[in-house]
């Protein structure tokens, strides 16, 4: 298997890997110490509305630094700034200005990680093994995932928020270690022909917006409001959840690369929408909330494979993958801003949250449509 080669891929996925043990030691825990802080549910997601709001309207102004310093130093910015969240996030307790200074701070943090990760890394991978690469890669966030929750919750309950999200901003900013000595990737000062993404890719990108803030952001609350506000059943919930997802992407995404991308995507999806009306209807049993968030980490492993091959392999096949990546994240801002305000809205009228909930339902039909196209049949043996 050629993707498992040691190489610039791998030293990415390392990245990776500690990115993601701060964002499930810490990370995961944003909403849920807002909560614990005297934020309410509607400010709350809110709250996470304005920062991908932010990071919309901040994207334009990274072309030109991506012009000039390329896209791997504005990527190990972004992880260094992302890390500084923790230590702020320690120091809201409430409704008020130091929460809404933590939303425009994570936005700026956030916009230069996650557009710079995935042009960086549709530019250094491969096609024919994209796929695998990314199963890997969803493998290893597993894996970390299983221990990562456990020491956060451990940590919030034993040492306190503000030394458990110093220590959590410190990891993060150590995960650039890896990247140290990668090649840059250069950005062109213009391009010929259109530079953007493709009406399939920003297709993608909004409808997975929306799943992402049903599947997650608003599923993130719900679950700590079911398990009693508790840090330590939380955290275990989500270390069950890792351990069950630790294995499913890398089988996925290698069948994906054999060219079953859309038998792929019907059981990505199909599984879909089945955890999400799961979820939906989970929220007054405990038990069955936590096993519907375990059967959403073999759900991401799948999903992720299926969603990001086509759309990395769209950015490196277009004239510029910085470019792609603004257009397609700013897409993806949009779905996602949108689910967090009709949640909000939802939550304000005294609805449960298993109501936005369902917004998971439509997302993913969209995306089973634009992905059934995007795959055409198999490939002969």
């Amino acid at each position: 298997m050629s993707f498992l080669n040691i190489g610039a891929v791998n030293r990415v996925h390392i990245h990776y890997a500690i990115q993601a043990f701060a964002s499930a030691a810490g990370g995961i825990f944003i909403l849920a110490y807002l909560l614990k802080a005297g934020v309410p549910i509607p400010v709350a997601l809110l709250f996470q509305a304005g920062v991908v709001a932010l990071r919309f309207g901040l994207r334009p102004f990274t072309l030109p630094l991506a012009k000039r310093f390329g896209v791997k130093p504005l990527l190990m910015a972004g992880a260094l700034i992302a890390g500084v969240d923790y230590p702020l996030l320690a120091l809201v307790d409430g409704p008020g200005p130091m929460l809404w200074a933590l939303c425009a701070f994570s936005s700026i943090g956030y916009l230069l990680y996650w557009l710079c990760y995935h042009a960086y890394f549709a530019a250094i991978g491969n096609a024919d093994d994209r796929g695998g690469q990314i199963g890997v890669r969803e493998a290893a966030v597993a894996l970390v995932g299983i221990i990562a929750p456990l020491m956060g919750a451990w940590g919030l309950t034993t040492l306190g928020p503000t030394p458990t999200f110093w220590i959590v901003g410190l990891i993060q900013m150590l995960s650039v270690i890896p990247l140290l000595g990668l090649p840059n990737v250069a950005v062109k000062a213009n391009v010929e022909g259109p530079s953007g993404a493709t009406r399939m890719g920003l297709g993608l990108m909004v409808a997975d917006g929306v799943f992402a803030s049903a599947y997650h952001y608003i599923w993130l609350i719900a679950l700590f409001v079911a398990l009693s506000e508790s840090y330590v059943a939380f955290g275990a919930a989500w270390a069950l959840a890792a351990l069950v997802g630790a294995v499913s992407g890398i089988v996925l995404g290698r069948h994906i690369d054999m060219g079953h991308g859309r038998r792929a995507t019907y059981l990505a999806y199909g599984a879909a929408a089945i955890v999400v009306a799961l979820r939906a209807g989970s929220l007054d049993l405990p038990w069955l909330a936590v096993a519907a968030n375990a059967a959403g980490s073999f759900l991401v492993a799948i999903v992720t494979p299926v969603l990001m091959t086509p759309v990395y392999n769209m950015a490196k096949a277009s004239p510029c993958v910085m470019r792609f990546h603004i257009a397609t994240e700013g897409a993806w801002d949009v779905g996602c801003f949108f689910g967090c305000v009709c949640a909000a809205m939802m939550a304000w009228a005294g609805l449960s949250l298993g109501a936005p909930i369902l917004l998971g339902l439509p997302a993913a039909a969209a995306l089973t449509l634009m992905l059934h196209r995007y795959y055409g049949p198999p490939r002969p043996a």
